[in-house]
């Protein structure tokens, strides 16, 4: 029996996962939900799910939780500038297990992106690079949810603002790419998605901003239009909705990065992975908006 661990398994993408790997006929006793809080992970457990508790920064605990260990889905952690070093701490404990594949949730194109993201996905990389354990490099894309939180002011104002000039979004639904890491965690062995050293970009339908504005109107039932901004105004404006200085800079950095080209790629990996067409933004946002 393969053993397979999740990182974050109570997170939305993380949990997702493991969604994806029971309704695909994971044995529960044979998926290990790594988690922060146990009592998050009750419905896991009570499936029958194994839940072992150990923070990305508790290097004795991740090294428990990766007991009998096989394969391990290392879901990216959260906290900006603080992941370089977290995820040092999972791939030292899995080396330390025994685990003998880890699969990654990195950035679109992170090798060549521009997007203040990409720096630590890149060193995460490059450390599964030196390991001794194979190692397989999820490149996911912008999820459509991002923009979720945009369909009620967009509906209101009739404009969709960015400075993502004519950039293309190649992004994908956050269920998609999660659905995408299960299966690849649990491919039969010798698949080649599990060939060591395998990086899959994970791209979606493509949209431009205006494309975008465009199925938030739909999903709204509101006339929206996309007006295109400087990233100085971008910034000014969302500082002004209240946001933190953290989340404007990273939303007025990724703006950036589509105008540039570096969320938007031609793969067909998450297709071919999914075995079916990817959800559109249209579909995720909809789904979103419930």
């Amino acid at each position: 029996m393969t053993v397979i661990a999740v990182t974050g398994a109570t997170g939305q993408f993380g949990s997702a996962a493991v969604r994806t790997l029971l309704g695909r006929g994971v044995a529960a006793d044979s998926v290990v939900a790594v988690v922060r809080n146990a009592e998050k992970a009750a419905d896991l457990a009570a499936k029958g799910v194994i839940v072992r508790v150990a923070d990305y920064t508790d290097p004795a605990a991740l090294r428990t939780a990766l007991d009998g260990v096989d394969r391990l889905l290392l879901v990216s952690g959260s906290e900006v500038g603080q992941r370089e070093v977290q995820h040092r701490n999972v791939i030292a404990a899995a080396e330390e297990a025994g685990v003998s594949l880890i699969a990654y949730t990195s950035l679109l194109r992170a090798d060549t992106s521009t997007i203040g993201l990409a720096p630590e996905h890149v060193a995460t990389e490059q450390m599964l690079a030196a390991s001794p354990l194979a190692a397989v490099v999820l490149r996911n894309t912008w999820y459509w949810e991002n923009y979720a939180a945009s369909i009620e002011s967009a509906a209101q104002s009739g404009v969709l603002l960015g400075s993502g000039g004519a950039g293309r979004i190649a992004g994908g639904a956050r269920a998609d790419l999660a659905e995408a890491a299960a299966l690849v965690i649990s491919a039969p062995e010798g698949s080649a998605d599990l060939t060591d050293g395998t990086v899959l970009e994970l791209a979606g339908p493509a949209v431009t901003y205006p494309e975008l504005a465009d199925a938030l109107a739909r999903v709204s039932g509101a006339e929206i239009t996309y007006r295109d901004v400087t990233s100085a105004e971008h910034a000014e404006v969302l500082t002004g909705a209240g946001l933190p200085a953290p989340v404007v800079d990273l939303l007025v950095n990724a703006d950036a990065g589509i105008a540039r080209g570096d969320l938007y790629s031609d793969s067909d990996d998450l297709a071919r992975v999914l075995g079916r067409a990817p959800r559109t933004a249209e579909q995720a946002l909809q789904a979103a908006a419930g």
